[in-house]
């Protein structure tokens, strides 16, 4: 098989290409991403049971604005990701444990192409944003696990992971 036939934004020459969707009909679409941050316990004594504050602001409601403002820009960092009208961007933050929390992304659209790269860019830009958040108390934040849980709508169908 060949690479053409493999990934989907390589045309007939091996060439990067946005895909076509053209012909595709506008359907309901949805994804949800998640990532996982590990702080420090040092930090982490600082949440109290609703939002950490820092001297930069509340840290997990500046998290979730980046993430949904990530979600909105994805076409402009991902080279070739199609323009979406969102109809709905969600981000959530809830600690897991005594070091890590977890961020979810859901992302929604009546389009011709899914959104599972603005889920995960959501995940990724309150991820990030939590780090910056935090990056005067500790290095040693850790964001892990980013990745897609569930996708409907499409051609290729529902995906749960």
């Amino acid at each position: 098989m060949s690479a053409a036939n493999t990934f989907t934004h390589l045309d007939d020459d091996l060439q990067p290409h946005m895909v076509d969707v053209t012909e595709k009909a506008i359907t309901r679409r949805s994804a949800t991403a998640r990532a996982i941050v590990k702080l420090t316990p040092e930090i982490m004594a600082q949440f109290d049971g609703k939002e950490l504050q820092s001297k930069k602001g509340p840290v997990f409601h500046t998290a979730i604005l980046a993430g949904i403002q990530a979600a909105k820009k994805t076409s402009e960092l991902i080279p070739l990701c199609h323009p979406l009208p969102l109809t709905k961007c969600s981000v959530t933050i809830k600690p897991l444990d005594d070091v890590r929390v977890e961020i979810q992304a859901t992302a929604v659209t009546d389009a011709k192409t899914g959104v599972e790269m603005e889920a995960l860019t959501a995940a990724s830009g309150a991820a990030l944003t939590l780090y910056d958040m935090c990056k005067a108390l500790s290095k040693a934040i850790v964001i892990e696990d980013i990745r897609l849980l569930e996708k409907t709508g499409g051609k290729s169908g529902d995906y749960v992971a």
